[in-house]
């Protein structure tokens, strides 16, 4: 009987290891649609993602903390020889931020990954003011034929995929906020996929028109996004 208590013990620990790891991915966004479209300009990128931050991620944003999300998407070409070429990639960062004084949230778009200053240093090309923080989030997790790389840069004839991420990336946030938070996973908001390219390109239609070839991740009928 003495051997219960460690044996429940020992089980109880097992249990939380096996648990953890769905703990950090609790985070995840729940992602609604992925698609590619490829055209004789340029290979294009449509996502929908949605966002359900933890409470202690909901506090900071109240407290006027900013928080960075970060897309990336990178080009591979197939090599049967060696391992696959990345040909380009592509990012986005956006920036969320409270503003207590007009009691709205802001959006701010770079098309940099950062720098020696952190999110400091970004140069942004665009701004969005939003009612509610799910408006908010709603923009920062969508985006409409991303231009992620030029049609140059896909030989034809060869295979090519896409390697995308979406992430809330800790290290653009000022040093202070940084501490203590890499191996909480209430903090870790991230996604990755891979998505094959089309072989061939069509002519650039209306955005998602019919017969643009796609990855489907969800199983469901495309969703078909305005153009923004």
């Amino acid at each position: 009987m003495r051997a219960v208590g460690p044996l429940r013990s020992l089980l109880l620990a097992l249990v939380c290891l096996l648990l953890w790891p769905a703990q950090a991915q609790s985070q995840s966004p729940l992602l609604d649609q992925l698609t590619l479209q490829r055209t004789t300009e340029a290979l294009y990128l449509s996502a929908r993602m949605e966002i359900n931050p933890s409470s202690v991620v909901e506090d900071a944003l109240l407290k006027a903390v900013p928080l960075y999300f970060v897309w990336r998407a990178d080009v591979y070409r197939y090599r049967w020889y060696w391992t696959d070429r990345r040909v380009t990639s592509a990012f986005r960062t956006l920036r969320l931020a409270y503003q207590p004084l007009t009691r709205r949230w802001r959006v701010s778009l770079s098309n940099e990954t950062g720098s020696s200053n952190g999110g400091a240093g970004l140069q942004y090309a665009l701004h969005q003011n939003f009612d509610t923080l799910s408006e908010a989030l709603a923009g920062v997790a969508r985006v409409s034929r991303w231009r992620i790389a030029g049609a140059d840069r896909l030989e034809p004839g060869a295979s090519h995929r896409v390697e995308f991420s979406f992430r809330l990336d800790l290290s653009l946030l000022p040093r202070p906020f940084q501490i203590g938070m890499a191996n909480q996973p209430e903090w870790a908001i991230d996604l990755q996929r891979s998505l094959a390219v089309p072989e061939g390109a069509e002519p650039d239609k209306a955005p998602l028109a019919d017969g643009v070839q796609a990855v489907e991740v969800t199983g469901e009928p495309p969703k078909v996004e305005p153009a923004r």
